[in-house]
């Protein structure tokens, strides 16, 4: 079995098959696995999308539940999160069709994330997030804690 050198040397494969894209000879391309790390990009782009939303979404939740703890570190957090999200869907405005769907999965890492931090009874946190997007997005969106 021969070892290519897709599997043998990443960085040395990348830099031949963008010689060869460049020079228009596609047929010596190694086009599968080029059609696979265009896809793995995409789901990269997703992934960074849910990881920033999972940040923003546990440092609102502990704003929301640890009023006391209220801090600038918090807040900057928050205001820098909101901006990478921005950033980030003006590069990938594909990905907002799937904003409410990632808003989904990255509350449930941060319910975790916020439980483990906080030593706050887990059901504490609400099971579903109690924000839309706009909402979490929105710069003078702070969370206050009800109760």
């Amino acid at each position: 079995m021969t070892v290519s050198l897709y599997d043998e040397d990443f960085f040395a494969w990348a830099n031949e098959q963008a010689r060869l894209l460049r020079a228009r000879k596609i047929s010596e391309a190694d086009i599968d696995h080029i059609a696979e790390e265009i896809e793995s990009l995409g789901r990269a782009e997703k992934r960074e999308l849910v990881s920033r939303l999972s940040v923003l979404l546990l440092h609102l939740l502990k704003w929301q539940f640890q009023p006391v703890r209220r801090g600038a570190r918090w807040e900057v957090t928050i205001r820098n999160q909101r901006r990478a999200l921005a950033d980030h869907l003006a590069d990938n405005s594909s990905l907002r069709a799937g904003v409410q769907e990632a808003v989904a999965r990255a509350y449930e890492d941060a319910r975790g994330e916020a439980y483990a931090e906080t030593a706050l009874p887990e059901a504490m946190f609400p099971l579903r997030c109690a924000w839309n997007f706009d909402q979490i997005m929105a710069p003078d969106f702070w969370p206050a804690h009800e109760g």
